[in-house]
């Protein structure tokens, strides 16, 4: 999963990219409002951490923007501010959830997780294809009875695969939701992360779940349906 984070104080902003990547997260960061829009052009996130008190525009103003726009991207508010009043404008301009600084990085990747679940359909953290599950709040993957080991570009990959199942991906729309702007590996790295997957998903079982469309990308499906 992709998360931008836009807060102008620098050394939070840095900590808060690092705990994410730390908890596989794909991470980009930028430090005033304006940025927010350019990063959006040129990318597909998951979900926004957006601080409140920013140059150039602040978070409301970007989150106004976002929805009149009819852009759903989940939106995660930081800010100093904890009265009543701040949390309804925020909550009123269109934000999926609100954090009061300080706070607890274990509580930030908790209400990351709740938003990263797939919008109105998906009320489970289970995500389940045929006999494939995976566990969204505890990040573990099972094949039946079986919990396969997956690296955390591995998980993340599955993670947005089994999210869009049934669905095409190209190559370019998983890595824009796997990897970031510091990712510098080739451009085969996604065949290789599903071969990777591959050997430990369907190797061993007669029922395949990751299929190649030809000449357009991957598919994660239950062919008996």
């Amino acid at each position: 999963m992709r998360i931008l984070i836009a807060e102008d104080e620098r050394d939070l902003n840095q900590l808060i990219k690092k705990r994410l990547k730390d908890a596989g997260y794909s991470v980009d960061a930028c430090f005033d409002g304006e940025e927010v829009f350019d990063y959006l052009l040129c990318a597909e996130y998951d979900a926004l951490v957006l601080d409140i008190m920013m140059p150039k525009m602040d978070g409301i103003t970007v989150l106004k923007k976002l929805r009149r726009e009819e852009n759903a991207l989940p939106v995660l508010l930081l800010t100093a501010k904890d009265s009543i009043e701040d949390r309804v404008t925020g909550l009123d301009a269109g934000a999926d959830d609100y954090l009061v600084k300080p706070f607890a990085f274990e509580e930030l990747l908790a209400r990351l997780r709740v938003l990263l679940r797939k919008p109105v359909t998906e009320k489970s953290s289970i995500l389940n294809v045929a006999d494939l599950s995976l566990h969204v709040d505890t990040r573990r993957v099972f094949r039946g009875n079986r919990e396969l080991q997956l690296s955390s570009k591995e998980y993340s990959l599955l993670h947005y695969m089994m999210q869009n199942a049934g669905v095409v991906l190209s190559r370019d729309k998983l890595e824009q939701h796997v990897w970031d702007y510091d990712f510098s590996g080739g451009s085969n790295v996604i065949d290789v992360y599903i071969r990777f997957l591959r050997k430990k998903v369907d190797e061993g079982y007669d029922k395949k779940l990751i299929h190649t469309v030809r000449g357009h990308g991957y598919v994660l499906k239950d062919d008996t349906l």
